[in-house]
């Protein structure tokens, strides 16, 4: 009997997936559960597992965009190794060595090459990932999710009217405190205290002191929310995701940095699920982890408003009448100037600089 192996639902929005890797190879035997392909969609990657023990026979190649219920291979179910006649061929091998030492040495090489027989099954329908052309270019065609991203980050251009402010905070306070901590901090969440956790709780902070910033337009309407859900951006191979941290405001710095552990990690998996990436009210994107010192980050629409964080550098500034060298942190908060007034925008910046520059009245919401 034959089972068919199509491309499974991943959204209601979602239409086609790119078969993006066979973990077996065509012909191969497979047991159920075994993993069998990877999927890439315009937003998430999703595996696809065996459904039943069976041959495996691939219809679509790596590479191929597809539509969602589509047959992309089968699996003969009953089928098993013991199909194969190869590991009975080495049998007459034992009998050889009586007869005669000269006669030994001359089927020993046979056997040999037996493993040879696997080199031609490796990938035998990957598609080409890249072109070349000539030696000076290669052309490869554009994964599913850095179109979406390329449509997203056009689409928030043409519709919003992005301004962008900034300011800069001294890290002076958060350095510390991060260092008196560390250790026990440690020990006690078994997850270490990092810098996003600060600026996620400053941000919660901010939003409830400025509640313009937390609100969006939809059509002619403004939809003001009252729920702290924030999207922090994450760089990986495939392209830039900004999954969710859900209801912030509740949450310790503990648990937020260890929820930004776990989605770095399913980033690092192709696990992202597509309910990660929906909901968020606000955005934090650190350049800073790649050497930025100053960027103007784009909206992740529907949202109003995104907080770049950037590298922190040891500079000379004024302290009470003095120059002191301070590790110093630019932020730049892009917002859509449709809804949000320049007052506003730097009301909530400048509010964010002051949780940052006293952690310590942050933690008592003041």
């Amino acid at each position: 009997m034959s089972l068919d192996i199509t491309v499974p639902t991943f959204g209601e929005s979602i239409t086609s997936a790119n078969v993006a890797r066979w973990h077996k190879a065509d012909g191969s035997i497979v047991s159920k559960g075994e993993t069998l392909v990877t999927f890439e969609t315009d937003k998430v990657s999703s595996e696809l597992e065996a459904p039943a023990d069976g041959k495996l026979s691939i219809i679509v190649p790596e590479g191929t965009e597809v539509a969602i219920g589509a047959v992309i291979a089968s699996i003969a179910e009953g089928a098993t190794a013991a199909a194969s006649p190869a590991p009975a061929a080495p049998a007459p091998a034992a009998a050889a060595p009586a007869p005669a030492p000269t006669a030994a040495p001359a089927p020993a090489p046979v056997v040999a090459p037996a493993p040879v027989l696997v080199a031609p099954t490796p990938e035998p329908v990957s598609a080409p990932a890249a072109v070349a052309i000539d030696g000076r270019t290669t052309r490869k065609k554009m994964s599913m999710l850095r179109r979406k991203i390329a449509n997203h980050l056009v689409n928030a251009q043409q519709t919003a009217a992005i301004l962008t402010t900034f300011n800069e905070v001294d890290m002076t306070a958060v350095m510390n405190l991060r260092k008196s901590v560390q250790d026990d901090f440690l020990k006690k969440y078994n997850v270490k205290l990092g810098f996003m956790s600060f600026f996620v709780k400053a941000v919660v902070q901010a939003l409830k002191d400025v509640p313009q910033i937390n609100a969006m337009i939809d059509g002619n309407d403004i939809i003001e929310n009252h729920f702290y859900d924030i999207g922090v951006a994450i760089g990986t191979e495939k392209g830039l995701i900004v999954p969710v941290l859900r209801d912030c405001d509740r949450k310790n710095f503990a648990e937020v940095e260890q929820d930004i552990l776990n989605y770095a990690a399913k980033a690092r998996e192709g696990k992202i699920a597509m309910e990660d990436l929906q909901g968020g009210v606000f955005t934090i994107s650190n350049g800073g982890v790649y050497g930025s010192l100053l960027s103007t980050p784009i909206l992740n629409p529907p949202q109003s408003g995104i907080l770049g964080m950037h590298t922190i550098q040891q500079r000379p500034v004024a302290v009470d009448g003095k120059v002191e060298i301070r590790p110093m942190m630019y932020l730049a908060l892009s917002y859509d100037h449709r809804l949000i007034d320049g007052k506003e925008a730097v009301t909530f910046l400048i509010r964010i600089k002051e949780c940052l520059e006293n952690p310590t009245r942050m933690l008592l919401e003041m």
